[in-house]
């Protein structure tokens, strides 16, 4: 089964790249793995191996966030019902200040999918606090599922301030080196060490975004190679808690069987259970703690994976699905950014790739 899964899948991936969906990619599920296209076009063309690290943009927020808030209940520093403002006293008396954990972490808070907070913040990374006390929420918390990259921009201020340390070092001290992932998975990765795939050359859709919102386009962070495509990232160094994560298939693929039923090795069962249950019950999507549930009407997962199954994707093109019962992932990785921002439609791809591999 997995030779024969092997073949479909690279001629799957074969014709996304001749129809132009991404340049390369790389996957990888329980018994197999496919590479195909180009990790970079420009300046030269690099082909697309098991080793290349990918901007894994919003998968960050359940690998790297969620992870991280998890041990943070663990160790008793933080709870699921803690308020913003307990932990970032400058938000005390804001709008958002009453808004829990819990409601961060399952996209039910009310605040806004998306804020270029670098033009709020004038290109003050110092001022991104004062900037957040300022936000409205669009509804009543609890109210509705939106899936929010700010909710998760907090929770990452939120960890580095109960920590003491930057987001990035906090992943690698409490997530990378226990599992002995450092040549896999991190923030800002060091180009001369790791084939890491190109990106856009130009933040197009950012750009676009910012122009709607009659905002000057000139405090987007410049892209540059090894920098996270997602510009609030870029504005907060690279490292946040909504975006920049880099990494390889196997990389993702560890990381994310720690949400096995019964746990792994750093996760306990305990903590598996509680962020993979279903906390939306009645609401738009299925969520649980940082993780999409297939139970989602119109996600990715598609039909060949169980309701059950956990799951996020990325505005770079990254996918990861797992079914938490056989502690199956499929990853699926690539770089539809470059050379150019492309909005193509990846969920079909997504879903064949799970049949495929069932």
């Amino acid at each position: 089964m997995s030779k024969n899964a092997e073949s479909s899948v690279r001629e799957l991936l074969e014709r996304g790249v001749a129809a132009g969906l991404f340049p390369g990619a790389a996957s990888g599920w329980g018994s197999g793995s496919a590479t195909v296209g180009k990790a970079k076009l420009f300046p030269e063309a690099l082909p697309v191996s098991s080793n290349t690290w990918f901007d894994l943009a919003s998968l960050t927020k359940p690998l790297a966030t969620t992870t991280l808030t998890l041990l943070a209940f663990r160790s008793g520093t933080m709870r699921p019902n803690m308020a913003i403002g307990e932990v970032l006293p400058r938000l005390r008396g804001s709008r958002i200040a009453d808004l829990e954990v819990q409601e961060l972490l399952t996209h039910t808070s009310g605040l806004p999918a998306w804020l270029p907070l670098y033009c709020l913040c004038e290109g003050r990374a110092g001022a991104l606090q004062t900037c957040l006390s300022a936000i409205d929420l669009d509804y009543q918390p609890g109210s509705r599922v939106e899936y929010s990259c700010i909710g998760f921009v907090i929770l990452g201020l939120m960890l580095e301030n109960i920590s003491g340390s930057r987001f990035q070092d906090l992943f690698c001290q409490q997530i990378v080196d226990p599992l002995g992932l450092g040549e896999e998975l991190g923030f800002l990765p060091n180009q001369e060490k790791f084939p890491v795939a190109g990106g856009a050359f130009r933040p197009l859709a950012e750009e676009r975004l910012v122009e709607d919102l009659g905002l000057d386009r000139r405090w987007i962070p410049a892209i540059e190679p090894g920098l996270p495509d997602d510009g609030n990232s870029r504005f907060l160094g690279g490292s946040s808690g909504n975006a920049g994560l880099f990494g390889t298939v196997d990389g993702v693929y560890r990381l994310s069987s720690e949400y096995s039923l019964g746990g792994g090795s750093l996760l306990t069962a305990e903590e598996v259970a509680l962020a993979t249950r279903n906390h939306t019950s009645g609401l738009e999507q299925a969520r649980g703690y940082g993780w999409q549930m297939a139970a989602s009407p119109g996600c990715s997962a598609g039909p060949s994976l169980t309701d059950f199954s956990i799951g996020h994707t990325g505005f770079t093109g990254p996918s990861v699905w797992l079914e938490p019962d056989d502690g199956m992932a499929r990853v699926l990785l690539c770089n539809r950014n470059h050379p150019n921002h492309h909005n193509s439609n990846l969920h079909p791809i997504r879903r064949r790739f799970h049949t495929l591999t069932s």
